[in-house]
């Protein structure tokens, strides 16, 4: 499978104009399940076109296996049909007045394969889709989970070198969207086709991808495992961006009680206290204790007081006022306290992400090991 590489890429639609995608610079490793991730606008569906070849670059090279798909100074751009590339989008795009068989089979006519092959091939897919039964069914016919079964296994039966797949699962519902992404896992793992797979749901990016990219403003902020994208976010914008509850940032420059608390933590770990300008505590790092005998001195830890508790079926959320600053705490236990309780959180030392000025990732654990 191949290897592709955006090289400086950048995406203007007007003259002068703002560029959808600036300076773009990206790696998408041979075999890998890449997802772009961001919110509306941040630059992820234009890249996808643009190594697709639905897009021209207006500056910057694509390169896929050592080959220049586009390159407007090198006078190089090759169609997307001669790309090699299997496209899904969000809306199926399916053949109405085709039968799924045919639907399924329309990229092997095209390309004149026998109809021996043919029928091998396509009922070969169906039936590891699982849509077999369906082939003589038209697309009306067929629920929105079953219906993206046929728009993935249209491109599976001409065996694409790469897969690229634009939000294909925001129109199902919560139950099919899972389904759905055990069963992307599943293809991925058998077929080994490189994926490039556009989502703003951070939740399909983790489940699903070997490698996250970031974006925003047109820009990769970040890219890495999802541990690394999650555990490590490069700045402040990743850290809030990934993570359901969001993270919890605290301005050290916004004085209150609470981050008298703070200074003093950041204070018994110098010398890098004056480089800190921001605090991040993921919910689920903050643990909650009626006994200060509980607390470690080296750990973040102040008094708070329970402001709500909301059930998510299964785990719970906890709302805290802490020194007139709201925080958010997650537990999978049934909290047994009571509604304006006094408690102290306390946050291990590892587990805090810390932003500089810039918001940019501070590496806490290397400077407390100095």
């Amino acid at each position: 499978m191949p290897k592709i590489s955006l090289k400086n890429v950048s995406k203007s639609y007007s003259k002068g104009g703002l560029k959808a995608v600036n300076d773009l610079n990206l790696e998408i490793a041979d075999g890998d399940f890449m997802c772009l991730l961001g919110p509306s606008g941040c630059g992820k569906t234009t890249t996808l076109r643009m190594i697709a070849g639905l897009e021209n670059l207006s500056s910057g090279e694509l390169v896929i296996d050592d080959k220049v798909l586009d390159a407007r100074n090198k006078g190089v751009f090759v169609p997307p049909e001669q790309r090699e590339m299997g496209l899904v989008f969000q809306s199926y795009a399916l053949w109405p007045h085709l039968t799924i068989e045919e639907n399924t089979d329309f990229g092997l006519r095209l390309r004149k394969v026998t109809k021996v092959e043919r029928e091998e091939r396509v009922t070969k897919i169906m039936k590891i889709l699982g849509i077999d039964s369906f082939r003589n069914r038209y697309p009306s016919q067929l629920s929105g989970g079953q219906q993206q079964r046929v728009a993935l296994a249209r491109m599976l039966v001409v065996s694409p070198k790469i897969l690229l797949l634009d939000e294909p699962l925001s129109n199902l519902d919560a139950r099919l969207r899972l389904e759905m992404r055990t069963e992307l896992k599943r293809i991925h793992k058998e077929f080994g086709t490189t994926i490039v797979f556009v989502t703003h749901d951070q939740w399909e990016a983790m489940t699903l991808a070997t490698r996250i990219a970031v974006m925003n403003n047109g820009k990769v902020q970040q890219v890495g495992s999802p541990d690394e994208i999650y555990g490590r976010p490069s700045n402040q914008f990743v850290a809030e961006f990934v993570g359901n509850p969001p993270i919890n940032i605290l301005d050290l420059s916004r004085k209150n009680d609470l981050l008298d608390f703070v200074e003093t933590f950041l204070q018994r770990n110098e010398p890098y206290y004056r480089d800190v300008c921001y605090i991040g505590l993921r919910p689920e790092t903050i643990r909650l204790t009626k006994n200060e005998a509980d607390l470690l001195e080296e750990d973040l830890h102040a008094p708070v007081k329970i402001h709500s508790i909301m059930p998510t079926g299964g785990n719970w959320i906890i709302e805290l006022k802490a020194g007139g600053v709201k925080l958010h705490a997650t537990t999978n236990e049934p909290p047994g306290w009571e509604i304006d309780e006094p408690l102290f959180f306390h946050v291990e030392a590892a587990l805090i992400q810390m932003f500089d000025d810039r918001s940019e990732r501070i590496d806490q654990i290397e400077n407390l090991e100095q």
